[in-house]
């Protein structure tokens, strides 16, 4: 499905000189609006991702809605750096990303115009600090997105989930004396070239384990069409009693489940 050659050559130039607007522009107006109009600022990623899913040729097919309720943490499954563009696309959101990614060259940079919240996992002794961060940015009204499985898959199956950081969304309940929502949300690539996706396929949109990320990059932005689903889930309230690892557990079924039915065609 990859094209090879001078037309690979060709069509890697062609995205790249399409996408370069959208960062030469995109980035400085993105900085300046964070500073004298955080509202814009929190729609502007929106339009963004939905340009850069144009020139990538990714179809997006959602399903059910994101929920409007707050604070509310949304739980998905993660399998690329693709994932961030495409949820970016459907409304107004955050990411709780693992702290190295600051540091990386333009991502780490659109991260953090995007407003990340950006925590160390491997240290545990932290994970009540960062969930009083992260609730404290439930609670200002912004929607987080968190990776639950706290690195990428092979896009073929869903990892364990982490339990953690659900408590964040404890936090902003017991401070707010109300309800908090946590909503999953699986997203998947059914598709290439609108032809079911092979195993030997998924590695073309997957970012996982040590490949690098520069022949990865390569390789996706020669892929004749993405077709990429994703499904909002119903949300649920958690509270200071309820029972983090449970709920954990069954947001890690219900999204299993639904990417298993997905990759095989099925109509969620």
């Amino acid at each position: 499905m990859i094209e090879t050659g001078l037309t690979r050559r060709i069509l890697i130039t062609l995205r790249l000189l399409a996408l370069a607007p959208a960062f030469a522009l995109g980035l400085p107006a993105q900085w300046l609006a964070l500073r004298l109009a955080p509202p814009l600022a929190r729609w502007m990623p929106v339009y963004f991702h939905r340009y850069l899913l144009m020139v990538l040729g990714v179809k997006v097919v959602r399903r059910g809605e994101a929920d409007r309720r707050s604070p509310l943490l949304i739980t998905a499954n993660h399998l690329s750096w693709l994932d961030i563009v495409v949820i970016s696309s459907l409304r107004p959101v955050s990411f709780i990303a693992k702290s190295e990614v600051g540091e990386w060259p333009v991502f780490g940079t659109l991260a953090r115009l995007q407003r990340s919240v950006f925590v160390e996992r491997q240290r545990r002794g932290k994970t009540a600090e960062v969930n009083r961060t992260i609730a404290t940015r439930l609670e200002s009204g912004d929607a987080l997105v968190l990776f639950a499985e706290g690195t990428t898959s092979d896009g073929r199956r869903v990892l364990p989930f982490r339990s953690a950081l659900i408590g964040a969304a404890q936090a902003a309940s017991g401070r707010n004396e109300g309800a908090s929502y946590i909503q999953p949300l699986n997203i998947a690539y059914p598709k290439i070239g609108g032809l079911p996706i092979g195993r030997g396929d998924h590695p073309h949109i997957a970012w996982h384990g040590d490949m690098d990320l520069v022949p990865h990059l390569a390789d996706l932005l020669t892929l004749p069409g993405i077709e990429c689903r994703v499904n909002f889930l119903p949300a649920r309230e958690v509270g200071p009693g309820s029972d983090r690892k449970a709920i954990t557990r069954e947001i890690e079924g219900e999204i299993r489940q639904v990417h298993s039915r997905t990759l095989r065609g099925e109509e969620i």
